[in-house]
């Protein structure tokens, strides 16, 4: 059974694409800007979740070929016709000009040096901008480099970190921080700079899994940083780790994870259950022309998309850590998982994304084989959202925890430790021993992070079984 992530519809031609034009797009060796934005029209028409949000995007909304060609050149670049198909409530739907490089990303492949950082607002400057290490990446530069979780940075080539110019600053291959240290109150440069380069990296997810002893009991603790389906079988043996310890609760660390892959999520949501198989994880709402068509069910499964059994735990609670940049995917797990057990979530509110997506490709069906040799454009609207059994969704302000407490940039903590905060929080609530709903109150304006440069930077994408619609 072939699974294509970025979905290639076969679509019967005429019963999908806008009846009222007739497609008069020729191969050339370099499309037109108006040749773009004619597939960015007529494929937002089709599958954009908002797309009764958008006037302009009405199947009634040109009277003839001439008055839509006439709209379609009243925008100078692909972009300017992208975000002004888009609905105000729509945070997340995007184009990119290298499909390429949004394919990698899907399967964790990156530029990247390493250095894995979040980008918070001096405490009392309204400008400045500092970063902070969340961890390294094995076998990167910042790992030869001896970077390590907690190290502070606000400048990059001798420039300091505003709200303006960060984005400008570490997006370069090569670059060179300057470190510096927060003592709560201030950040202070230090003498010490260190200069880094990406290079092509693939990510394992699967970051951390480790049993730890808590009181006598064994608890299971899994820092898991994107929903990268191409890792599915290295999660499912972590899950069968803890299976052979016996743990008796899982901490399953969010906090830094942007999501990816609803598959993926539904598998690890059956991964920690394993009691509700077949049973409704979540349903999909598209758009009103596409509902008959392609929303469907969601259910807990058995097995992962290669046919390996999954490994379950058939727990009755699950503690799961989450910060401002747990997002979508993380998001459908606790959403998905929320009416069938005990969801105890630690640390800060969630991002609030509960659209998912699929890749459209400048071709008949708008997928990937026979896509335009003239450009590479491809874009990723939002298309559905999901909706948990008990029918929630639409959680705009993300999701806020029982145990409320920040991340401390003076005191980060080791990752897996038990000792480190976000985690000590889950393991006193195991241990009964501290339920306080607030820990540490500093809060610093998140701006950014090392993953916003990612094509697919907080994103949900549709995974799609090919053989179903054949």
């Amino acid at each position: 059974m072939k699974y294509l992530k970025y979905f290639a519809l076969l679509l019967l031609f005429g019963n999908v694409l806008t009846g009222c034009f007739d497609d008069n797009d020729d191969v050339q060796q370099v499309s037109s800007t108006l040749e773009i934005n004619d597939y960015i029209w007529k494929g937002m028409n089709v599958f954009y979740l908002y797309k009764a949000d958008v006037p302009d995007l009405a199947d009634n909304r040109f009277p003839s070929n001439q008055d839509f060609t006439q709209f379609l050149q009243g925008f100078s670049s692909p972009q300017a016709i992208f975000d002004a198909l888009q609905s105000n409530v729509d945070d997340f739907s995007f184009l990119v000009d290298d499909y390429v490089a949004l394919e990698q990303a899907f399967d964790g492949i990156t530029r990247n040096n390493g250095m894995e950082f979040g980008l918070v607002g001096y405490p009392n400057d309204s400008n400045n901008v500092f970063g902070y290490v969340r961890y390294i990446l094995p076998g990167t530069d910042a790992e030869t480099k001896g970077l390590k979780r907690g190290d502070v940075f606000n400048t990059v080539n001798g420039t300091q970190l505003t709200r303006s110019n960060f984005r400008e600053l570490l997006d370069p291959d090569t670059y060179t921080i300057g470190l510096a240290t927060y003592d709560g109150t201030d950040i202070t440069p230090t003498s010490t700079s260190v200069s880094l380069t990406k290079v092509q990296y693939t990510e394992n997810p699967v970051f951390i899994a480790n049993t730890i002893d808590v009181g006598g009991s064994p608890v299971g603790y899994l820092m898991y940083n994107a929903f990268t389906a191409d890792f599915d079988t290295q999660l499912n043996a972590a899950f069968a780790q803890f299976s052979a310890d016996g743990i008796t609760d899982l901490v399953l660390d969010l906090r830094y994870n942007g999501g990816g892959s609803v598959a993926s999520a539904i598998d690890l949501s059956s991964m920690i259950t394993g009691q509700f198989n077949g049973e409704i994880f979540t349903t999909e709402e598209w758009n009103a022309d596409r509902q008959d068509q392609f929303g469907s069910v969601n259910r807990f499964d058995n097995q992962i998309r290669t046919g390996e059994a999954i490994n379950n735990l058939n727990l009755t609670r699950v503690y799961i850590l989450t910060t401002r940049s747990s997002a979508s995917a993380s998001e459908l797990v606790i959403n998905g998982l929320d009416p069938y057990i005990n969801v105890v979530q630690v640390g800060s509110t969630s991002r609030g994304k509960f659209q998912a997506s699929i890749t459209l490709y400048d071709s008949d069906n708008f997928g990937r084989q026979g896509a335009d040799p003239g450009h590479t454009y491809a874009m990723q609207p939002l298309v559905l959202k999901s909706i948990n059994s008990v029918g929630f969704t639409d959680y705009f302000d993300g999701f806020t925890p029982e145990i409320e407490i920040e991340e401390d940039f003076t005191n980060l903590g080791t990752l897996g430790n038990e000792n480190e905060p976000l985690l000590k929080a889950a393991l006193d609530n195991i241990l009964g021993t501290r339920s306080a709903k607030s820990y540490h109150s500093i809060r610093l304006e998140s701006v950014g992070n090392s993953n916003m440069y990612d094509a697919n930077y907080e994103r949900m994408y549709r995974d799609i079984d090919l053989s179903k619609t054949e």
